[in-house]
């Protein structure tokens, strides 16, 4: 064999690529590009549909509040006259005040959900029965929750008034109370909420690492320590959940107000987003520019918390707790 057949073949002199070759490379090109391109087609709707109904909402409502519109005739600018308004308005401070009792208490549906998770999430016979017991909160209705805790909480034949007078106190009317009427309001929106937490926290006790659990076991971990550094570390993604939302359904709680006592007695149940609906919407009210800047206040102070906590976890992820 020469030489020259043994030599590699230069660019000048290499063969020339086949018709089938040349499709094959612009098949795997366009195999390639439609990979990349693939992602953003299914994001792309989705994407759409949040710049259409959450983004666009949020930035007409920071516009509207510095107007002074009453929803059908010509707007007026006023500049920052409305959350001056907010500033010397009693009745917001006292929604802005039970706002944060409802977060404080509403708090307690993520123990309390976690609790009957560890309880529900037994191998014994009859726990199903039990199981949907404690879901049915969950998929009724706000509204059917607002009416069965009106109907408990009634003076005249309610149980809760029964249950008074049989442990030998005198009934209360706690919807007509100023002093406990948030009380029993946040008592009934913690039912369907500790539902919801419970679920979360069942659904992450069924991805507990059984390994984990054993290895504790043998380095004599039970009881509260068990739970406390070694079962609760895991479920960090349910709890994450199960705090968002808890927090967001305290800050935007209008049903149960709405059904209960529309806001009363004299106005001292309001919270802030049954407030907006007061000034923007209702008979009384048709001031759009105000009701905006309420709402505007109030997605503020949501976005301060959930931006603190989200904060807390990717700093507790990044230090490996």
């Amino acid at each position: 064999m020469s030489e020259q057949a043994l030599a590699p073949a230069s660019p000048g002199n290499r063969p020339p690529i086949s018709s089938g070759g040349r499709a094959r490379t612009r098949s795997s090109k366009w195999i390639a590009n439609q990979r990349k391109l693939a992602p953003w087609l299914f994001l792309v709707p989705g994407v759409l549909m949040f710049l259409v109904y959450v983004i666009a909402p949020i930035g007409q409502s920071i516009a509207i509040s510095f107007y002074d519109w009453d929803g059908i005739g010509a707007k007026t600018f006023i500049g920052i006259e409305n959350y001056i308004e907010l500033w010397d308005d009693e009745a917001f401070y006292t929604s802005l005040y039970n706002n944060v009792l409802w977060l404080v208490l509403y708090m307690l549906a993520v123990p309390a959900g976690l609790m009957i998770a560890i309880f529900l999430n037994q191998t014994v016979t009859g726990i199903r029965i039990y199981k949907s017991l404690f879901f049915f909160p969950f998929v009724i209705s706000q509204i059917v929750v607002g009416l069965i805790f009106s109907w408990f909480y009634a003076p005249n034949f309610g149980l809760f008034t029964k249950l008074l007078e049989f442990l030998g106190f005198e009934g209360i009317a706690v919807l007509a109370d100023e002093r406990f009427v948030t009380y029993g309001i946040i008592a009934a929106g913690l039912w369907p909420q500790i539902a919801y937490c419970m679920i979360l926290y069942l659904t992450g006790l069924n991805n507990v690492s059984p390994d984990q659990i054993e290895a504790a076991r043998l380095d004599g971990a039970k009881g509260w320590k068990m739970l406390w550094y070694v079962i609760i570390p895991q479920l960090r993604p349910a709890t994450f959940i199960a705090v968002v939302v808890t927090i967001i359904g305290a800050l935007r709680s209008f049903d149960l107000v709405s059904i209960m006592t529309s806001g009363g007695p004299y106005g001292s149940s309001r919270v802030l987003s049954y407030y907006m609906y007061e000034q923007a919407l209702s008979e009384y009210g048709f001031r759009m520019g105000y009701g905006a800047s309420i709402a505007v206040v109030l997605f503020a102070i949501m976005m301060v918390f959930i931006t603190l906590f989200i904060v807390r976890m990717l700093k507790d992820e990044r230090e490996g707790y």
